[in-house]
C-alpha cells in the first residue's frame, strides 16, 4: 500500500496522544494537523480557505464538544461527509461500538492503541476513501 502523501486532521484534548499520532503519521511522510476538542474541529473544517484532510482522526471523550458530536456535524456536511472518521477511544464497551457505527465512523480503535495499527488504517482509508474496509 502507497505511504504519506496526504494531511491527515488529528482531533484529541490529550496533547501526548496527539503527539504519539503526529510523530507516528509523520514517520510515514503524511502531514499532520492538530485540534483539540469537536468544536476546534468543526471549526477547521469550515475554514474554506484551508485543505480538508483526507483522514481525521478523533477521540470520543472531550471538552467542550465531544467526537461524538463532531462526527454528527461531519457527516451531516456534503462537503465532509466524503472524509473517513477514525476514533481512537477509551471508550470500548459494545455501545460503544454500536454508537460508533450508527453515527457513521469508519473504524473504531481502542485506546491504547498500536501506533503501527494506526497508520496502517490511515494508508487503507487514504488510499481507498471511506471504502476501505479494515482488516479485523
Amino acid at each position: 500500500m502507497e505511504r504519506g502523501g496526504g494531511l491527515v486532521l488529528v482531533c484529541d484534548d490529550t496533547e501526548p496522544i496527539r503527539r504519539l499520532i503526529r510523530v507516528n503519521l509523520e514517520l510515514d511522510d503524511y502531514r499532520v494537523e492538530e485540534v483539540c476538542d469537536g468544536e476546534a474541529l468543526l471549526a477547521r473544517l469550515q475554514d474554506e480557505t484551508a485543505e480538508l484532510p483526507g483522514v481525521i482522526v478523533l477521540d470520543a471523550q472531550m471538552e467542550p464538544r465531544d467526537g461524538w458530536w463532531a462526527i454528527t456535524q461531519i457527516r451531516a456536511d456534503p462537503r465532509l461527509i466524503h472524509i473517513p472518521c477514525l476514533m481512537v477511544t477509551a471508550s470500548v464497551q459494545q455501545h460503544d461500538r454500536v454508537q460508533a457505527a450508527a453515527a457513521g465512523l469508519d473504524a473504531f480503535v481502542p485506546k491504547p492503541f498500536d501506533p503501527d495499527y494506526l497508520v496502517e488504517l490511515v494508508q487503507g482509508f487514504m488510499a481507498e476513501g471511506r471504502q476501505h474496509e479494515p482488516a479485523p
